[in-house]
């Protein structure tokens, strides 16, 4: 396949993104989430990805909750499309649920979805009652090197949000 075939192939995988008319869903739907092929699976590199105006609600005050998500991942065979992930976090606008439980049903999609080498979800939670939450979720596949890094980043968590990432 030359390379204008494969690039139109690869830009059909997405859906959302280029969309004329976006659907908001205001309810939890992890079907949002659409892949892409990555070009570069016999190389190890990394994807961040900020979601700054992260919104959830308490499960028990019904009250929002605000925050910032930080997605690192090093990607094997499929990535995440980043339109539909905006889709997604948008679809837990109203979804009550601790922000422990949010950063693990996130953290757990991806990796069903794609697949990645490794993954990392923080969550960085503003204060209410002059404490925030930054809860981590962390994964990697069955490789001995990506083990080591989800060993070596979970023992040595640095929690000041300025140098997560």
């Amino acid at each position: 396949m030359d390379e204008k075939a494969y690039k139109t192939k690869r830009a059909s995988e997405v859906t959302q993104l280029g969309s004329k008319q976006t659907q908001y869903k205001y309810e939890y739907d992890p079907t949002l989430l659409e892949t892409f092929e990555n070009v570069h699976p016999q190389m190890d590199y990394w994807v961040t990805l900020n979601a700054d105006e992260f919104t959830s609600l308490c499960p028990k005050t019904n009250q929002p909750d605000f925050g910032t998500l930080i997605i690192n991942y090093i990607p094997d065979i499929q990535m995440v499309e980043s339109k539909s992930l905006k889709l997604y976090l948008f679809s837990f606008m109203n979804s009550g649920e601790f922000h422990e439980d949010v950063i693990n049903k996130i953290g757990k999609d991806l990796v069903k979805l794609m697949e990645p080498k490794y993954l990392e979800v923080i969550g960085l939670f503003y204060p209410r009652g002059n404490i925030s939450i930054h809860p981590a979720f962390s994964y990697s596949n069955e490789e001995e090197k990506y083990k080591d890094i989800e060993k070596y980043r979970f023992l040595n968590r640095n929690l000041n949000p300025q140098r997560i990432g």
